[in-house]
């Protein structure tokens, strides 16, 4: 994390896991000292009255988010094109 920019640019991190739950990916920025918390890393969807922060131990790695090229062949995967299993992870709703 000590590579990660402290611009406030949006980045993705893993989140070790804890007592609160297995790892994950979240979407993070780092925040200077302001009237709602501290200097440090927030989620992305953190707002003023409900931050979320990770203090550096919480978080193990990063890279930038993906960009989006709009321009020309975008290189984007294809749609899944063969057969899907009658029902996946719940109803099937």
């Amino acid at each position: 994390m000590s590579s990660a920019p402290k611009d406030g640019s949006r980045i993705l991190v893993t989140v070790r896991p804890s007592e609160q739950g297995p790892a994950e990916v979240d979407v993070a920025y780092w925040s200077r000292a302001d009237q709602f918390g501290i200097e440090g890393w927030r989620a992305g969807d953190s707002h003023p009255g409900q931050i979320v922060a990770y203090a550096d131990p919480e978080l193990k790695c990063w890279m930038p988010l993906p960009t989006a090229n709009v321009e020309g062949d975008a290189g984007l995967p294809a749609p899944w094109a063969g057969e899907d299993a009658e029902e996946l992870f719940g109803s099937g709703i």
